[in-house]
């Protein structure tokens, strides 16, 4: 038996992945990523970068694409929780448009695994969170492009518990994006699967 269990998504080519963990009195340990076990279960990626980021309860990080570099990414958090989405944004996907979302927590050490063409980005739920993701692209800073977070037509149910919309904090830049509307009608996402 492998070390990981791919389950998947509404949207093909999405999976949240669950580690073997490996626990007694001393605490835990598992394996985070292993090429040749993502391989045996069908996802080859070439992740050449690892990013890390701590925010604070209420922070909305994204919807972020590259418009060149697409980037697949292997998300998880390490401490904390956060409710953690994707938006396919692939031209002539059955699933334009649509989003799928999992919380990501230290507890539940699941991770998501986001191809290229999505949008990507998560909402904290705890009081901060530690979240880590691997990329198999350079980040471009020229080609950033991203999504309304809040577009109605997406209309991602983010899980506010006991926050108001009024307390989720954005960056100024996150809270610009166009919608998926004004995107179909500009060409920035052209080169999302490439």
């Amino acid at each position: 038996m492998g070390k990981f269990k791919k389950i998947e998504t509404s949207i093909e080519g999405v999976y949240v992945i669950e580690p073997t963990v490996f626990g007694d009195n001393r605490g835990y340990f598992m394996e985070t990523y292993s090429k040749a076990e993502f391989e045996e279960i069908g996802l080859n990626y070439n992740f050449i970068q690892d990013n890390q980021s701590k925010s604070k309860k209420g922070v909305l990080r994204g919807l972020h694409f590259q418009k060149e570099n697409s980037q697949a990414k292997l998300v998880r958090c390490l401490k904390g929780e956060v409710f953690d989405v994707a938006v396919d944004l692939r031209p002539g996907s059955k699933t334009y448009g649509k989003w799928e979302g999992v919380i990501l927590s230290e507890e539940n050490k699941k991770m998501f695994m986001i191809p290229r063409g999505f949008a990507h980005g998560f909402l904290v739920l705890s009081d901060s969170a530690e979240f880590t993701y691997k990329c198999d692209d350079i980040y471009n800073p020229n080609a950033e492009g991203g999504l309304a977070w809040n577009d109605k037509d997406v209309n991602i149910d983010w899980p506010l518990g006991d926050m108001k919309i009024s307390d989720l904090l954005t960056s100024e830049k996150d809270s610009k994006w166009p919608s998926l509307a004004e995107l179909k009608e500009t060409d920035l996402f052209k080169n999302l699967e490439k």
